[in-house]
């Protein structure tokens, strides 16, 4: 009995342990401003066939010409991706459709975009993509952005 009292309480202290970490490590992320909730889908496809797969929620900070994107549910303190202003290409937007109504949070806008080559789409808060296409257009001059 009491071995399973002692197994029982270190398997408690193990995961409050891991959802303190957890929350620390979302405000150490905050911490420095600039952060807004941004779901990601990395080499979408082309039209929207794919449904609701393939989104992962986060996290996406500026920092500087770069945004830097954070899965939510991820114990690294580095970013999964990160995407620079100069390499952005925004194709267009849409709102989610079928299943990706699911998969989004409620008041989601999706973003196509290419970086690099790589098709991708975010999905953000109608405020969070004024504010996305807002730091896009404020490039440095000479430096190309397509915002569309």
């Amino acid at each position: 009995m009491a071995l399973a009292l002692t197994v029982c309480g270190i398997v408690v202290a193990l995961v409050v342990i891991g959802l303190f970490v957890f929350g620390l490590r979302r405000r150490l992320i905050q911490r420095s401003g600039g952060t807004f909730d941004c779901s990601l889908r990395w080499e979408a496809p082309e039209e929207s066939d794919a449904g609701g797969k393939g989104w992962a929620y986060g996290v996406a900070r500026y920092n500087g010409d770069r945004v830097e994107w954070y899965r939510v549910f991820s114990y690294s303190p580095r970013p999964r991706r990160v995407l620079e202003r100069s390499a952005i290409e925004v194709a267009g937007r849409r709102m989610p459709d079928g299943e990706e109504e699911l998969a989004l949070l409620s008041d989601a806008v999706v973003l196509a975009c290419l970086h690099r080559g790589t098709r991708l789409e975010l999905a953000m808060s109608e405020d969070a993509l004024t504010g996305f296409l807002a730091w896009l257009e404020a490039a440095p001059p000479g430096q190309r952005v397509n915002v569309a």
